[in-house]
């Protein structure tokens, strides 16, 4: 929670001892270089792959991931492709595992816990494509880089870091004569936010696109807090190789060695694989989408251009509500706009998928009940058979 890297092997080891399954919530990026929590035994692991190529946007919508132990695979939403041969023995790709309703016995379906934010899940295929495993390792160690630099500069200026391990996030004391507040009305001036943890303590969180500009900054205002002259630092050669990440939990094992991972490392390269799979897909300007794909919409590009805007990607969901003045009348307008629509008083934005929505319809019929005095009323039956969007 505050950004420190811990040692788990020997709590995953005591869980496994009383039968316990182990989830393990990660950082795609931090992943890069620390050692991968299937390397320590964790049954499941999960997260978001916002860092992989995603923008903030305001808290979404983004792509997640989970990956499991092979004792676990069949329990797994979704559909894994495994490589075959087909008649002619030439390579094919077929269902090896469906979980889907409309593809297997209902009572073994899944699919109705999960969602697919699709788009989201290629952008962040292809930057994984892009920058393959070197160009992914060089992204965190220069994150982790950034992150050791401000934690060694800020010392000058009375602050201290206490995530000795730590990736990319600092938890910061501050000095006896810096206040959290002071220290936040001198950050707004400069336009820079900090996590407030508490009167002593914040913690700054790096990323991809923290530059030494930015580490100039933050120091900038970390030195007027205390009352001192802000000193330019500079970093050596020395520096860059220094790791705040202990030797037992830095990666050691590879990851994206398929060569579709290691293809295309130019635009120009990219660009034509791209234009290859659109050729190969089957869309609405040249075939008919069978019935039942309810997945397979078609996206107007003036839907999508939005999300390489700044003004919507670049805001994080953690932004005081006077910085994110413009989402905040977007999302009042469509909700006002939709009440009007539906009657009701209220309105959720909050389900972004089939089984949320469908969770957010039980609630409302079982309020109404409530609302009629009926709260007796608290059984659903469901037919085996059901498909969730029916």
């Amino acid at each position: 929670q505050l950004g420190t890297v811990n040692d788990y092997r020997s709590f995953v080891g005591k869980a496994h001892q009383h039968d316990a399954f182990v989830a393990v919530a990660t950082d795609l990026m931090a992943l890069a270089l620390l050692t991968p929590p299937g390397e320590w035994d964790a049954d499941c692991v999960l997260g978001s792959n916002q860092r992989f190529g995603l923008p903030l946007g305001y808290g979404g919508p983004s792509a997640g991931f989970f990956a499991c132990k092979e004792t676990f695979k069949r329990q797994l939403p979704g559909r894994i492709i495994g490589i075959t041969v087909d008649a002619q023995g030439n390579r094919a790709l077929r269902m090896a595992l469906q979980t889907r309703e409309q593809h297997i016995k209902r009572e073994k379906a899944t699919s109705n816990i999960c969602t697919a934010q699709a788009l989201m899940a290629v952008m962040s295929g292809f930057y994984a494509m892009y920058h393959g495993h070197q160009g992914i390792n060089a992204i965190a160690q220069n994150i982790h880089t950034m992150s050791v630099v401000l934690s060694e500069a800020i010392k000058q200026y009375g602050y201290k870091n206490l995530n000795e391990a730590h990736f990319d996030t600092l938890y910061v004391q501050l000095p006896t004569n810096v206040q959290t507040k002071d220290l936040q009305t001198i950050a707004l001036e400069h336009q820079i936010n900090f996590r407030y943890i508490d009167a002593a303590h914040i913690g700054i969180s790096l990323n991809e696109t923290t530059s030494k500009t930015d580490i100039d900054d933050i120091l900038t205002v970390l030195a007027k807090a205390a009352g001192k002259d802000y000193q330019p630092f500079s970093c050596t050669e020395k520096c860059t190789q220094v790791k705040a990440i202990p030797q037992a939990l830095q990666r050691t094992s590879g990851y994206l060695k398929h060569p579709i991972f290691n293809t295309y490392h130019s635009e120009t390269a990219m660009m034509r694989y791209i234009k290859k799979l659109e050729v190969k897909d089957l869309s609405l300007n040249r075939a008919m989408i069978p019935l039942g794909s309810c997945t397979m919409k078609l996206n107007a590009g003036a839907e999508m251009f939005a999300l390489s805007w700044a003004e919507f990607a670049n805001i994080h969901p953690f932004v005081p509500k006077d910085q994110a003045q413009g989402y905040q009348e977007m999302i009042n307008h469509l909700t006002q706009a939709l009440c009007t629509i539906t009657g009701f008083s209220a309105i959720s934005l909050q389900p972004n998928s089939g089984a949320a929505g469908e969770y957010t319809g039980l609630m409302v019929v079982r309020a109404y009940h409530h609302a009629q005095g009926e709260a007796h009323r608290n059984v659903c039956l469901i037919p085996a058979s059901a498909h969730g969007t029916n």
